[in-house]
């Protein structure tokens, strides 16, 4: 048995899942999310590995393996550290089996990412941080206009004329906005222009990389955004692509929940080779 904890800290939350491994099989024992709002994120990870050994009935000494993701790769409990794109890619196909492609919407950039069936990363393109198909951008707008996130996928939804977002960069997007505020243009039109203009730009990604087919599973937090979603499917289906996008209530998770099960593999690899580190 691998007991094993994956931690991603993202630019604006921290994830943590705790996994045992055992004969093969996958048992998530623990999950806790914090969001960093200007406060020390290494102290966060603490108060977050803390609270996942709680709500597990364990302690550190119990934890054969801390691997770490995002910017993470500071965390000085961490036994190693995986890139994110792996992590996101195996915490994808663990949520969606059929996945055979990764969108990763993240704070700064959005990502597209093939993968085989045991989350091994074939191809990815990125989109540049400046660009307006980004959770950090998304947020700021919805301040903007006085709306709660969990509010922005059914207004956009309630669109009936989508008003048309620059999709170079946010700065050019956010001056779109103020402009059409202005006109007294509906937040529901806003909004879904908004996600029209990140679905473009996310749709182009996958073309980039030939995801023109099958499942693609989205990870991070704008994957529970219902409006981005369809909003991704409407653009697919535009552009003639046979493939179905997918989202997870537990989406939000994938980079950790990939970091803790890359992190039980390498352990029992190291195991075989009598090289044990352990979590401290």
């Amino acid at each position: 048995m691998t007991v094993s904890i994956g931690i991603d800290v993202g630019s604006g939350v921290i994830k943590t899942a705790l996994f045992k491994v055992e004969d093969g099989k996958d048992e998530w024992l623990a999950r806790y999310d914090v969001r960093i709002r200007q406060r020390d994120p290494f102290q966060l990870v603490e108060e977050a590995v803390q609270y996942v050994l709680d709500k597990a009935g364990m302690k550190i000494e119990d934890v054969d393996y801390i691997a770490t993701t995002g910017e993470g790769e500071n965390v000085q409990m961490a036994t190693g550290h995986f890139y994110s794109m792996t992590t996101h890619a195996r915490g994808a196909i663990y949520l969606n089996k059929d996945a055979r492609a990764v969108l990763d919407i993240g704070a700064l950039n959005g990502r597209a990412i093939t993968v085989d069936e045991q989350g091994k990363v074939l191809n990815y393109k990125m989109t540049s941080q400046c660009a307006s198909g980004s959770g950090q951008f998304l947020e700021n707008i919805a301040r903007y206009l006085g709306i709660a996130q969990d509010e922005i996928g059914e207004l956009s939804q309630q669109s009936e004329d989508p008003e048309k977002v620059s999709g170079i960069c946010a700065v050019l997007a956010e001056t779109d906005v103020i402009n059409m505020v202005s006109r007294n243009i509906s937040p529901s039109d806003i909004l879904r222009g908004i996600h029209e203009s990140m679905a473009g730009r996310l749709v182009k990604l996958l073309k980039a990389i030939k995801a023109t087919d099958g499942v693609v599973m989205m990870t991070g937090g704008l994957a529970l955004d219902s409006g981005l979603v369809k909003a991704m499917q409407d653009g697919m289906d535009a552009q003639k692509m046979t493939t179905t996008i997918a989202w997870h209530p537990d989406s939000l998770y994938a980079g950790a929940i990939g970091a803790a099960l890359w992190g039980a593999f390498r352990y029992e690899k190291l195991e075989a080779l009598g090289q044990l580190p352990k979590a401290s």
